[in-house]
């Protein structure tokens, strides 16, 4: 398994007994967070040896991923990383949408002081990173705010419901944010935030409506950059026009 020339390592502390799951868990965040490209060629016998392990584990990854259409097994010929599918990605944001809008309406009626005084703080630590510029842990912070909104609301279960689906669409969140000034999201979230503490139910629906199709602006750009990595780019208007 290769990215240009070099292997992807795991560190000995992240080998558990339960060597399958981890090794899909961390090949899924790889390909998520485009450390692994679309196209790339994964190899049983390289993965294996990268992460020190027998290539049975490798192989039930593979099939796992295959399910998410993260990777495509061709048989004789090998696995590859999946291009990301853009229908995939708009009907994952228009669901996004329309949980997470009701969400924060309810946190706007119920002005919970101690929620909104972790949201700050995420947002002070995602202010921190955007000045660094570090679009990874900026993702990292971006997916625990609205997972703290879903699970103050009691709509935890909600949230991992949402994970699967919203796969495609991360993909792509992780390529804007490498590309996209990532303090346009820190203001969308300031603004979620700050009508949520005033109890404006109207303003919250509003802001995180905004927040959640930035992505439709995104995209176009996105593709531009690296049209490789996305098939059905002739779905894009129309997804558009859709789910708008």
């Amino acid at each position: 398994m290769r990215q240009g020339s070099k292997f992807i390592s795991i560190q000995a502390g992240e080998r558990t007994q339960a060597v399958g799951p981890r090794l899909y868990r961390l090949l899924r965040e790889r390909i998520v967070r485009g450390e692994l490209v679309p196209g790339t060629r994964l190899s049983e016998v390289d993965v294996a040896a990268a992460y020190q392990v027998s290539r049975q584990p490798v192989r039930e990854a593979f099939i796992k991923l295959s399910e998410e259409a993260l990777v495509e097994i061709r048989p004789q010929r090998g696995t590859y990383v999946s291009q990301i599918n853009v229908s995939a990605v708009m009907s994952a944001r228009f669901v996004r949408e329309a949980v997470e809008a009701d969400i924060v309406r309810l946190h706007a009626l119920r002005k919970d002081p101690a929620l909104v005084r972790l949201l700050r703080e995420l947002i002070g630590e995602q202010t921190k990173v955007a000045e660094a510029d570090d679009s990874h842990a900026f993702m990292r912070l971006d997916e625990e705010f609205h997972r703290a909104m879903a699970s103050a609301s009691g709509h935890g279960p909600s949230w991992d419901i949402l994970q699967p689906l919203k796969t495609q669409m991360d993909r792509v969140r992780y390529l804007s944010a490498r590309q996209l000034p990532l303090r346009q999201l820190l203001a969308q979230h300031v603004a979620i935030v700050d009508a949520v503490e005033g109890g404006d139910s109207a303003g919250a629906d509003s802001a995180m409506r905004t927040h959640l199709r930035q992505i439709l602006d995104d995209l176009p750009a996105v593709i531009s950059a690296v049209p490789d990595y996305f098939d059905q780019q002739e779905a894009i208007e129309d997804a558009k026009e859709r789910f708008s």
